[in-house]
């Protein structure tokens, strides 16, 4: 049995590591079905526009940002949540150093 089947725990907050540029990234947990991971953009950094072929969820967890899904602009900020249906076209800018929890599903 792995670790995902008996259930963990892990902290976020001790996880976090900003790199000086570009995207630090830990996958948390992972399947088939399902992938968790914590990325950590450092101040300035872009992940340009792109789409994914499962459904995702972006929670803010650190820092301030612009998350570009379809046309729309959603304010980064710690607390936001944002469901992303699976091909929708979406970007996003760290305008500080900046976590989030990327949480995708079929």
């Amino acid at each position: 049995m792995t670790e995902d089947n008996k259930g963990f725990t892990k902290d976020l907050n001790s996880l976090m590591q900003f790199p000086k540029e570009g995207v630090f990234s830990t996958v948390l947990a992972k399947s088939d079905t399902y992938n968790y991971t914590l990325m950590c953009l450092a101040s300035g950094t872009d992940i340009d526009e792109h789409t994914s072929t499962k459904n995702g969820v972006v929670q803010v967890l650190k820092g301030k940002g612009v998350f570009k899904l379809y046309d729309k602009e959603i304010k980064m900020i710690p607390g936001v949540f944002i469901f992303m249906p699976m091909d929708a076209p979406h970007s996003l800018r760290a305008d500080e150093d900046l976590a989030i929890l990327l949480c995708l599903t079929k």
